[in-house]
């Protein structure tokens, strides 16, 4: 509940009897700020309100679903508040069952899910691990992040679906020694957002990484690699075969023209390092081009337009998204970013402040208009 008000989002809480043994509904209330029903008559809840929570409600999450609820909605049971509001629901259900491992395992729960899916409701697998009877396997409950996400995909227009999006994120590290390289302030956050978003609306997504502490987007792909070559190599083996490419890294311009097995001491007053040119891995990959839309980024310091529209016809891409990385309030480590953003038609949409998952949102607008 906590993380989804967070995400914007207004929650109802319906607690069955057994959650109540469990926690207080004022918890609820408090990170919520509404009622949490509890009962068929009275308990926080309205008359007809099991009626009307399941067709107001853009989607209903049952976090934790045990293997009693799970059997009571594959029977059709409405025998308290919460199953006859699932009864009555017109919007999308997404369960999250979570129980005992032999429980998950046996073939009456097993029969139940597979009614419930049958009947267009999103089922969820629960986790390995350590489960809360002591045992350890399959049961857990997911992350609360990864139900979030699955919970936003499903009130999400999937128009990526069956599409396949190419995305790289972060800085790239070039070795100077065992201990050095050169890199940038990049933390990926950008390309990050934009795979969590391509997936939320439903694309296959392959996230190439360079060096991030962020975790992977659940559903994406992530391949992790190091330098400005390994990403090229990783990108030339799977651009064909995707629809669109989103060049989200901050690859470094030149690597060290040497690199040393071992580290560099200290001794001499001044040390000369010679630099040597990466690979231009946009222009690379345009020879391998056939209908796939590629979008480039440009952080740029100054003379952002002038800058963004001279890589926009060297480099042949469909759009690019230009932003000042001088600034403390977008670029480079924050959630917030303010863009512009150029059309290969000559257009340009400057987008004002906005967190990076919604960067993200506008930019896959734009691709989506291209993709044939």
């Amino acid at each position: 509940a906590r993380k989804l008000v967070a995400a914007g989002a207004e929650v109802r809480v319906v607690m069955t009897r057994a959650a109540l043994e469990f926690v207080g509904p004022i918890t609820f209330q408090t990170l919520t700020g509404g009622k949490v029903g509890t009962g068929l008559w009275g308990g926080g809840s309205e008359p007809l309100e099991h009626v009307s929570l399941g067709q107001e409600v853009d989607a209903i999450v049952l976090a934790p679903a045990t293997a009693n609820l799970v059997g009571k909605m594959a029977a059709g049971i409405g025998d308290d508040l919460l199953t006859t509001i699932l009864l009555a629901a017109t919007k999308p259900v997404l369960v999250c069952p979570a129980m005992n491992v032999e429980m998950w395992r046996n073939s009456a729960v097993q029969d139940n899910l597979a009614r419930l899916k049958a009947r267009s409701i999103t089922v969820m697998e629960p986790e390995a691990g350590p489960l809360a009877c002591g045992a350890e396997g399959v049961g857990r409950l997911p992350e609360t992040e990864v139900i979030v996400e699955a919970l936003a995909a499903l009130v999400t227009v999937q128009d990526f679906s069956g599409r396949r999006l190419l995305v790289t994120a972060g800085p790239t590290h070039e070795d100077l020694d065992p201990v050095r390289f050169i890199t940038n302030r990049s933390s990926g956050k950008m390309g990050y957002a934009l795979a969590r978003v391509g997936r939320r609306r439903g694309a296959q997504v392959c996230l190439v990484s360079g060096p991030s502490a962020l975790d992977a987007p659940h559903g994406v792909e992530r391949v992790m690699v190091r330098s400005a070559v390994e990403m090229r190599d990783a990108l030339a083996a799977r651009f064909p075969q995707t629809d669109a490419l989103l060049m989200a890294a901050a690859v470094s311009d030149y690597r060290p023209a040497s690199s040393q097995p071992r580290k560099i001491k200290r001794g001499r007053q001044e040390v000369e390092l010679r630099l040597a040119q990466n690979p231009d891995i946009l222009k690379d990959i345009r020879g391998l081009k056939d209908k796939q839309v590629v979008v480039g980024f440009a952080a740029e310091t100054h003379d952002l337009e002038a800058e963004a529209r001279r890589k926009m016809a060297d480099k042949g891409l469909d759009l690019i998204v230009a932003n000042d990385v001088t600034r403390i309030d977008a670029g480079f480590a924050v959630d917030t970013n303010e863009v512009t953003v150029i059309h290969r038609d000559g257009r340009l949409v400057a987008l004002p402040l906005l967190t990076k998952e919604q960067v993200a949102e506008k930019i896959l607008d734009l691709v989506a208009e291209l993709l044939p």
